[in-house]
């Protein structure tokens, strides 16, 4: 994989609107089959489907909103303001916004990103609200030498000034579990119980986790006992292959239709995201692979 073709670098290169999102001359490689198109009735409806924009900003978020649509997916992640009138007109939901975050390591664990974080989310919650979406993603930052106990209470201390204008307009902050093993070393919100512990201290329905099954399975494992275990903490979940961060088939080492019964089984009514980075020529088939996959 190379090395700007990760998360961190489309991220940052998205909200600083830097990112040339367009379709290459090989748009035909991106093209579904009439074989491959599924229209959202033969979906089972338990599964509620999303993409992340990221992964594929090789297309507009036009082609990749209709495209979606035809696979039946019901919503973008990891979108800004910029972009929801275009998925309005597809009828797709802001899965999973953003726009208020620094970057992913500047974070909440660090009291002297507080006053920017503060600002830019005080200015994004009612947005999200307006819009009519609800979860917006925000992150722990690196430990940069913080110990657990310091991370959590400087998280707490900048969240709580936050809650309240969450609560009033009903916007549920999400903070990612990522891996501190392999994608993002330092980063703090590294495990299931340390994400878990600072939900019980903030203790407000508007903040929760945003569980990656990739990243945890990296660094913790034990994914479906941990989900059952923890599932009132989570608000949202995503997927990529391991190892890889590549297709969920069966090259990969995750039992994806086992997990998903595992998170429906909890009652979850949330959203499920495809974060998996495409190595396949033909990238939407690869998403419509995994929709199938994760139907259960």
């Amino acid at each position: 994989m190379p090395s700007n073709l990760n998360r961190r670098n489309a991220l940052k290169n998205i909200i600083a609107g830097t990112a040339a999102i367009g379709v290459s001359s090989g748009l035909a490689t991106f093209a579904m089959d009439q074989s491959n198109k599924k229209n959202t009735a033969s979906l089972k409806g338990n599964v509620n489907h999303s993409v992340c924009r990221w992964c594929f900003s090789t297309l507009y978020v036009e082609t990749l909103c209709t495209e979606a649509k035809k696979i039946g997916i019901k919503g973008i992640d990891l979108v800004g303001p910029k972009d929801w009138p275009i998925l309005k007109k597809h009828g797709l939901e802001s899965t999973m916004c953003n726009g208020a975050e620094i970057n992913l390591v500047d974070g909440f664990n660090d009291e002297k990103f507080h006053e920017t974080l503060i600002k830019n989310y005080s200015e994004m919650i009612p947005l999200v609200a307006a819009a009519g979406y609800k979860n917006l993603i925000c992150f722990s930052g690196n430990r940069r030498g913080k110990d657990d106990e310091t991370g959590l209470n400087n998280c707490v201390k900048g969240l709580k000034q936050l809650m309240p204008l969450a609560e009033k307009h009903g916007v549920i902050l999400v903070m990612e579990l990522l891996n501190s093993k392999i994608n993002h070393k330092d980063y703090q919100c590294d495990k299931t119980a340390w994400g878990v512990e600072l939900c019980k201290r903030l203790g407000s329905e508007n903040f929760k986790l945003l569980y990656d099954i990739y990243h945890m399975q990296i660094d913790e494992g034990d994914v479906i006992h941990t989900i059952k275990e923890n599932h009132q903490y989570i608000a949202h979940y995503h997927t990529a292959g391991v190892p890889g961060r590549n297709e969920i088939d069966d090259s990969q080492e995750l039992n994806y239709p086992a997990i998903m019964k595992a998170i429906v089984g909890t009652g979850f009514k949330g959203f499920v995201a495809q974060e998996f980075i495409p190595k396949n020529a033909n990238k939407l088939a690869s998403l419509k692979q995994a929709i199938s996959i994760c139907d259960i």
